[in-house]
């Protein structure tokens, strides 16, 4: 397992960490299997979309916003309700074949970390499994 930090500059954003765990699945020097990508805060999470146009982001975190606004009647009292919230919709994990030591992600998919409540030092774990002979 890899544990990679990044540093975050806004309060919501989404940074794309498809090279950063292309690196680790080729580090780990296994040709086929599954890697999965973890976040272990419950204010950030990670997904899978588009990473051709930037407008996908600023559509996503938009929604986002809509979904859950950032002051609304919540009762945790350390004000970042709603990047809890958003962190749980979004997840904190997910998973992508690995195949000739590359991920097999879609033409248009990137795999990105879901900042809620930055700007902050974070970290996300890759761990590779090998496939089934």
């Amino acid at each position: 397992m890899k544990s990679i930090t990044l540093r975050t500059h806004r309060r919501c954003e989404l940074v794309d960490i498809t090279g950063d765990v292309q690196k680790a699945v080729q580090e780990c020097g296994l040709s086929e299997g599954l890697a999965m990508v973890f976040v272990p805060h419950t204010t950030a999470g990670v997904t899978i979309n588009e990473n051709a146009d930037p407008s996908v982001v600023s559509d996503l975190l938009e929604t986002l916003e809509r979904l859950v606004p950032q002051h609304g009647d919540y009762r945790h009292s350390e004000g970042n309700s709603d990047a809890h919230c958003k962190a749980s919709l979004v997840g904190s994990s997910v998973s992508v074949a690995v195949q000739a030591n590359r991920l097999v992600l879609g033409t248009w998919q990137g795999i990105y970390f879901c900042e809620f409540d930055g700007p902050r030092s974070r970290k996300f774990q890759v761990l590779v499994l090998p496939g089934i002979r």
